[in-house]
């Protein structure tokens, strides 16, 4: 197992029940839930009403935890230009409710959001936004699944998405800044029973 990074995201609608994503970067990235990872002595609550204003502009309501997503890195070498694998994440994923009629806020520059119903999802999205939006419409709570990091596309979408211009690569702590959910560094395949 390699280093673990934790991290949040959540599936957010709004009063029509549609879905919060954000597509980030250029080219065929793909579309993923709003989130980001924790900072030192901060809660995965804080994380997500925090990380999911600065990136998308709304301001939300935690419903409840949806569960508890842990992906891993392959056991093949790392790709080249980098340390060492990717660290596995465990991503803490809560049911949310935007406050409000519009954002109180501008979402970070290269985030694309977008509204969707749950049964017509882009093609163009990471496995884990699509078995957490299953899992948040069918009403799962507590949810543990187990997911590995595979690289796609030639756009080398296992690597971190390039930030906007202008932005620091690196928030104040040395970690990557909100709006860079931690799905969209892989593809993951999702293993959707349940862990006991």
């Amino acid at each position: 197992m390699s280093a673990l990074t934790w991290a949040v995201a959540a599936v957010v609608t709004d009063d029509t029940g549609r879905v919060l994503l954000c597509r980030q970067g250029r080219g065929e990235r793909r579309y993923a839930l709003p989130g980001g990872r924790l900072r030192p002595a901060e809660s995965p609550v804080q994380t997500a009403l925090r990380d999911i204003r600065a990136e998308t502009g709304w301001d939300i309501e935690l419903v409840d935890l949806v569960g508890l997503y842990h992906l891993t890195s392959p056991v093949a070498a790392a790709p080249a230009g980098r340390a060492g694998p990717s660290p596995d994440v465990l991503v803490h994923v809560f049911r949310a409710r935007v406050s409000g009629i519009r954002p109180t806020g501008e979402p970070l520059p290269g985030c694309r959001l977008s509204w969707h119903a749950p049964a017509a999802l882009p093609e163009a999205i990471t496995p884990l936004t699509r078995a957490a939006v299953a899992d948040a419409v069918a009403g799962h709570s507590g949810v543990l699944r187990d997911a590995q990091w595979t690289p796609v596309t030639a756009d080398r979408a296992d690597l971190p998405a390039p930030k906007p211009a202008g932005r620091p690569a690196l928030d104040r702590d040395g970690r990557p800044g909100p709006g860079q959910p931690p799905e969209q560094r892989g593809e993951a395949d999702i293993d959707r029973s349940p862990r006991s």
